[in-house]
């Protein structure tokens, strides 16, 4: 029996590296941008993603973004269009995914930091986040993947992610709350063609007044 090929969120996928050039539209525009085979959802911007551009609004114009499992860069790519003062951060586990997504931004004249998640300094909070979370690496993985990142919220700051509904965007909703605790508040931000984007928000604390 073969051994099924590695999936998208492996390091170092053992599918060769094909690049193709595809047509994306993003922001009102069409662009070329690379893509291969071994990233997620190689051939098109895919539905999920769509969805949360659509239904998100603008990131802050400056500070730190985040394009959590950035794949070939949609994500990435359109919040460095929307906030060329901000720095933003593209990340993967799969290095042959942060190369597109490095390539693609290079190509659009946009900058974008792509790079392995041990790549980010520790000491990065971000403003924003914008995340199509790789709900089929399992449960157990996912959860571990966004109490590494949301926790990394700035105060004030705000994470978008888009969740299938049929994959458990209310269960995935429900355990956000329960996990992160008071300091966050989890909600449900937009429903769209089978989709929920769930609103990650992380208040400024107000200020104590002396008694």
């Amino acid at each position: 029996m073969p051994t099924p090929p590695q999936h998208y969120f492996s390091a170092e996928p053992d599918v060769p590296e094909h690049r193709r050039t595809i047509s994306v539209p993003l922001l009102g525009r069409t662009v070329q941008v690379q893509t291969s085979g071994g990233v997620f959802c190689p051939d098109r911007l895919d539905l999920g993603t769509s969805v949360l551009l659509r239904e998100t609004p603008d990131p802050p114009p400056t500070g730190e973004l985040l394009d959590l499992g950035c794949g070939w860069g949609p994500l990435a790519l359109t919040m460095a269009q929307l906030s060329p003062g901000a720095r933003v951060w593209a990340v993967d586990v799969n290095r042959r995914a942060v190369r597109l997504t490095a390539d693609n931004a290079a190509s659009l004249g946009l900058g974008v930091r792509a790079v392995t998640p041990e790549d980010v300094p520790a000491d990065v909070a971000f403003d924003c986040i914008w995340s199509n979370p790789p709900i089929r690496i399992g449960k157990e993985a996912l959860h571990e993947l966004l109490l590494t990142w949301l926790p990394r919220l700035a105060p004030g700051g705000r994470a978008y992610l888009v969740v299938q509904r049929n994959l458990g965007s209310d269960s995935l909703q429900t355990w956000l709350t329960r996990t992160l605790g008071p300091d966050y508040l989890v909600s449900r931000h937009a429903s769209a063609k089978g989709f929920r984007v769930l609103l990650v928000d992380r208040p400024t604390p107000r200020p104590v007044t002396p008694a």
